[in-house]
C-alpha cells in the first residue's frame, strides 16, 4: 500500500469546518470573527508513552484526548487537527517490559504488527473522538519508521477569555477536576509494581487508555479562573509550571486529593501516584475564594467532581502537609521526559 493509499483508506474524512483539508499541500482554515488561534501538539512514543501492544483503538482515542485536553486548558474550542505518524507497517514489533524492579527486562514478550486491520481500528477511535468534539483532520504525515504518533491541533478562543498559566493570584484556591492517580496505578500494575483486583484495575485502566478531555469544564471557566493547566507529567510538575509562570508558591493538603478506592490504602505509592504519577490529563485551575459556592455549583450543574486541594501563596515552590501537619517530601515531582 502507498503512503497516500493509506491516507484515503484510513485518515480521509468529509472536513466540514476546514476550507480546504486532506489532499493538498496546505490545509485552508477561517478562524471565527473576534477569535483567535490555539495551537498545540503534542507526540505520543512506542515504549515511552504507551505499549506498543496497545489496542489501537483506545490508542487512537488517546493520541487526540490528550492534544484536546490541551485545549480544555485553555478554554478553547478545538476546530482541527493535523496526524503525523511513523509507522512500522507489515511489522511485527517484539518487546519486553521493564522489569519492576528496574534491572533488565521481564520474561513476558509482546508482540503485535502494524497493518491495515490496526490502522483501522486505529483510525476508527481517533475519528471517533473527533466527531464528538466536531474537530477535522485538516493534514498530516505518513512515513515508515519506529511507531510514533504526532497530533497538532487548533481551536478558537476569545483573546481575553484564554486560561493562561501566569494568572494565579496569592489567595486562589487550587481546584482539581475528577481523581487523580489511577492511570499512574495502573500501569504501576501492569509493570509488576503493584497488584490490583480485576475489577480495581478495569477502573484504572480506563484512565490510562481512555482520558476523557475536560473541554466543557475549560469553557465554563471563563471569566472564573486565573489560570489553568492540564496534569500530564505529575500534579506537583504541572502545577509548578503555573506557579512558575505566575511567581507564587501553593500549600496543598494531601488529605483533600481526590483519590479512587483502588488508590486508597497502597502506603507510599498513593502519594506517588496522586501527586507525581502523571498521565491524568484532568484539569488543574486556581480562582478567587469568592468563586468557591459558584464553582461547586457549577459542578453540580455540569455533573463534574471538582476538589478544592489548596491555596496560592507569595513565594516560590509548592509545600504538601500530610494528615498531621508535616511536609511530604517525595523523589520526584513528576514525569521526566529527559
Amino acid at each position: 500500500m502507498s503512503e497516500f493509499d493509506l491516507i484515503r483508506r484510513h485518515f480521509t474524512r468529509a472536513m466540514p469546518n476546514a476550507l480546504l483539508g486532506v489532499g493538498d499541500d496546505c490545509a485552508l482554515l477561517q478562524v471565527s470573527d473576534g477569535k483567535v488561534l490555539a495551537v498545540s501538539t503534542d507526540m505520543l512514543v512506542s515504549g515511552t508513552h504507551f505499549f506498543a501492544d496497545a489496542d489501537p483503538y483506545l490508542l487512537g482515542h488517546k493520541t487526540l484526548a490528550v492534544n484536546l485536553s490541551d485545549m480544555a486548558a485553555m478554554g478553547a474550542v478545538p476546530r482541527w487537527a493535523t496526524l503525523a505518524l511513523s509507522l512500522p507497517y507489515g511489522q511485527s514489533i517484539s518487546y519486553s517490559l521493564p522489569h519492576p524492579e528496574g534491572e533488565g527486562t521481564n520474561d513476558s514478550l509482546r508482540e503485535i504488527k502494524i497493518d491495515d486491520a490496526w490502522l483501522e481500528q486505529f483510525s476508527a477511535g481517533f475519528f471517533a473522538l473527533a466527531r464528538q468534539y466536531n474537530v477535522d483532520l485538516v493534514g498530516g504525515d505518513t512515513t515508515r519508521g519506529p511507531l510514533n504518533l504526532c497530533v497538532t491541533i487548533m481551536g478558537e478562543v476569545n483573546a481575553q477569555q484564554a486560561l493562561r498559566r501566569d494568572g494565579a493570584k496569592a489567595g486562589d484556591e487550587i481546584w482539581v477536576f475528577g481523581k487523580l492517580g489511577d492511570a499512574a496505578l495502573a500501569l504501576a500494575h501492569l509493570q509488576g509494581k503493584a497488584q490490583l483486583s480485576d475489577a480495581d484495575f478495569a477502573a484504572c485502566a480506563s484512565a490510562l487508555h481512555q482520558p476523557q478531555p475536560r473541554v466543557a469544564l475549560g469553557l465554563a471557566l471563563h471569566g472564573i479562573a486565573h489560570s489553568a493547566i492540564d496534569i500530564s507529567d505529575g500534579l506537583l510538575a504541572d502545577l509548578g509550571h503555573i506557579l512558575d509562570a505566575s511567581g507564587m508558591g501553593a500549600q496543598l493538603e494531601f488529605a483533600d486529593m481526590p483519590v479512587s478506592a483502588a488508590l486508597k490504602g497502597k502506603g507510599a505509592l498513593v502519594q506517588h501516584c496522586a501527586l507525581a504519577g502523571g498521565d491524568d490529563y484532568e484539569l488543574c485551575f486556581t480562582a478567587a475564594a469568592h468563586h468557591h459556592d459558584e464553582l461547586l455549583c457549577l459542578a453540580r450543574e455540569l455533573n463534574l467532581p471538582l476538589t478544592r486541594i489548596g491555596k496560592v501563596v507569595a513565594g516560590t515552590g509548592c509545600v504538601v502537609h500530610d494528615a498531621h501537619g508535616a511536609t511530604i517530601q517525595l523523589e520526584s515531582g513528576g514525569y521526566e521526559h529527559f
